[in-house]
């Protein structure tokens, strides 16, 4: 009898599975279709929110680099030495502003080029700026023929992706057009890594994406494959396998591209998209214009690779697909109740009583179906259970003991860590002249010193013999506890470098301690990552001969009498650098009514404003102009307040150090 009751039971769990699995068939169906929707939505969604970020992504640095170029393009000191090229003072002063636009751009390098003697200049970070032309330009060169073509167009400037054969580099060239009325210059401009940028702007890890740019015309600015660049737009014209119509379809897969580049060219900012061929594979291509670069941002996006599906749509089709298996099988609810469902209920009593921790439960009876050997299983099981659970609960105390122990031990060592750093805040304090820079120059100096971390890489040094005085800044490469341990050593260097010199001569000073740094740290492996290089500035002041003798390691004196503003540069390599650097004497005469000001380079790169750039030289300028005739407390406070206001809500990026001296 038991073995009939086993056989029929068996034979109904057998039928519901069947009809189960064949209710299941028209849900599966369903529920494909369904999920393909879902692809095709979150395909065209994502196709637009990446291409827009792509958009952001190239006009953010792209457009700061033509706005840059722009402005040196229309300066007035680039026009008036176009105007007289032979006139030394006016080339020199070109030269001199152009390094600070090289210094912001995003290659560190800009060029210019005169229509009138067709020299071309180029300067670049890899060796020192030079004001003597790279090249002359010929008409006759083919290589040359962007410039000519440059010069004649209306546009005040193109993008220009090209080889220079003379520079031998590849760059996404800005070319802008320098004018005086109507009268055309030359040209001005910088050029991107062609490799960085597709690197930074085109490259991508994500399956499926294939990112580019194309110009208005529709010819390949950028791609993954460098191969199809359409190059030397400016003098010539694209192949057609070099433009976005020669990669689709002849037909209407290239009338729907024409399309939608009209229709983003209407509309900036906006992603038109269309479907189409390319590379073999039916893909969703969206574009967006960005009329300042005259560029469109396209991304072709095969929705069969890409990972496209945002997981909270999926849960709804995937909720909507359970439902309706749900309502399927409702109908064998009935059945499922009566054959399997009442007997196990049973056996869940004990079940549940076991999960609360009540291992000696009462079971059913046995017996010589399913459910018996069931009943058997979990009379072990209970038995196994309970045994585990009490190994568990012991092994479990032990490691809560340890880990407890372990976290008071932690504890402990972070606070010895921040109690020695706070300690060494002190030591590096102590080591500061203040004391004697007080005695000396009493009101006639002021000193802001903050450094980024609770101790830094910044400080500053004062020596006095008679009625000399040696005063100086010196930033070390790092800031935090690293940079703190190279003041140590930079200390020990200038301290040995001015016993064995005297104050009088600065660059001398400078030598020895780049020497004796040199000698300190030859022996050490270092990692190649940890600079153990460092900035300084160092003036010797006779007052009674009234004569200041300046030299400095990139770092300038700035001086000011409330109209004018000036600096005397520094030597351009730092201590301790690869190359060993050359730094000499200044001498400058003591005249009443001017302020002096020895600076690190932590103020004039603090970010903020509006665009996070930095403070640079041009506002720290205009702010000691402002108020170089203030006493000198009250300078300290003027310069701690304007560099407050202009970093706002931005972090302190560097170590920073302003020390300011005059004598009436």
């Amino acid at each position: 009898m038991a073995t009939w009751g086993f056989g029929l039971r068996a034979k109904s769990l057998l039928a519901l599975v069947l009809a189960g699995l064949l209710a299941l068939a028209p849900a599966g169906l369903i529920g494909w279709q369904v999920l393909e929707g879902v692809r095709h939505h979150f395909g065209e969604a994502y196709a637009r929110n990446f291409t827009l970020l792509k958009r952001q992504s190239i006009l953010a640095p792209v457009s700061r680099d033509l706005a840059l170029a722009l402005r040196l393009a229309d300066s007035e000191v680039t026009r008036q030495w176009l105007l007289d090229e032979q006139n030394l003072e006016k080339k020199t002063l070109f030269f001199k502003e152009a390094e600070g636009y090289r210094r912001d751009f995003r290659s560190n390098s800009y060029f210019i080029s005169s229509s009138n003697s067709r020299q071309y200049y180029f300067n670049d970070d890899h060796e020192e700026s030079s004001d003597q032309p790279r090249y002359t330009l010929d008409q006759t060169k083919k290589s040359d023929a962007w410039f000519f073509s440059s010069i004649r167009q209306v546009e005040p400037y193109n993008i220009n992706v090209n080889y220079d054969d003379h520079l031998k580099i590849t760059q996404v060239w800005l070319n802008i057009i320098i004018r005086n009325g109507e009268q055309v210059l030359g040209l001005a401009g910088t050029g991107l890594n062609l490799s960085t940028f597709l690197k930074d702007f085109i490259s991508t890890d994500e399956p499926g994406i294939t990112p580019l740019i194309i110009n208005r015309d529709g010819a390949i600015q950028a791609h993954r494959n460098p191969a199809l660049i359409a190059t030397n737009l400016a003098a010539s014209s694209a192949r057609l396998e070099q433009t976005l119509a020669g990669q689709l379809q002849p037909g209407p897969e290239r009338e729907a591209a024409a399309v939608a580049m009209a229709a983003a060219q209407a509309s900036p900012g906006q992603v038109s998209s269309f479907k189409a061929t390319l590379d073999g594979r039916e893909q969703l291509l969206a574009l967006a214009y960005i009329p300042d670069l005259k560029w469109h941002v396209v991304t072709a996006i095969d929705l069969q690779a890409a990972q496209v599906l945002d997981q909270r749509w999926l849960n709804t089709a995937i909720a909507a697909l359970v439902a309706l298996i749900a309502i399927l099988l409702l109908t064998f609810a009935y059945a499922v109740e009566q054959l399997v469902l009442k007997p196990l209920r049973k056996l869940q009593i004990s079940a549940s009583a076991m999960a609360q921790g009540d291992f000696d439960v009462s079971l059913p009876p046995p017996s010589r179906d399913e459910l018996g050997d069931l009943s058997q299983a979990f009379g072990i099981m209970a038995r196994q259970v309970r045994d585990n659970t009490a190994e568990l609960e012991s092994k479990v105390q032990a490691r809560t003991q340890d880990l407890e122990a372990a976290n008071r031990n932690m504890q402990r060592a972070h606070q010895q860590i921040n109690d020695s750093i706070d300690y060494a805040s002190l030591i590096q304090k102590a080591i500061l002249p203040n004391q004697q820079l007080l005695q000396q120059l009493g009101a006639h100096h002021f000193v802001l010193w903050r450094p980024r971390d609770v101790v830094g890489g910044d400080f500053y040094v004062f020596r006095a013999e008679d009625d000399r005085y040696l005063v100086g800044v010196v930033d070390c490469a790092g800031h935090g506890v690293p940079g703190a341990l190279m003041t140590m050593l930079a200390r020990a260097a200038l301290d040995h470098a001015m016993t064995q010199e005297g104050i009088a001569a600065p660059a001398a000073i400078l030598t020895q301690t780049d020497a004796t740094m040199r000698a300190m740290l030859q022996h050490c492996d270092l990692p190649r990552a940890i600079a153990t290089n460092m900035d300084a500035g160092l003036a010797h002041v006779d007052r009674t001969r009234r004569l200041l003798r300046f030299a400095g390691a990139k770092i300038g004196l700035y001086w000011s009498d409330g109209e004018q503003v000036g600096e005397y540069k520094g030597g351009r390599r730092a201590i301790g650098d690869r190359r060993v650097g050359s730094y000499t004497d200044t001498e400058i005469e003591l005249r009443p009514g001017i302020t002096y000001y020895l600076a690190t380079d932590g103020f004039l790169d603090q970010a903020g404003g509006d665009l996070g750039y930095g403070f640079g030289n041009t506002r720290f300028a205009q702010l000691l102009r402002s108020h170089a005739r203030l006493p000198m407390a009250q300078q300290a406070s003027a310069l701690d307040q304007a560099l407050a206001a202009y970093q706002g809500e931005y972090p302190q990026r560097d170590d920073i150090t302003v020390l300011s001296f005059r004598f009436d």
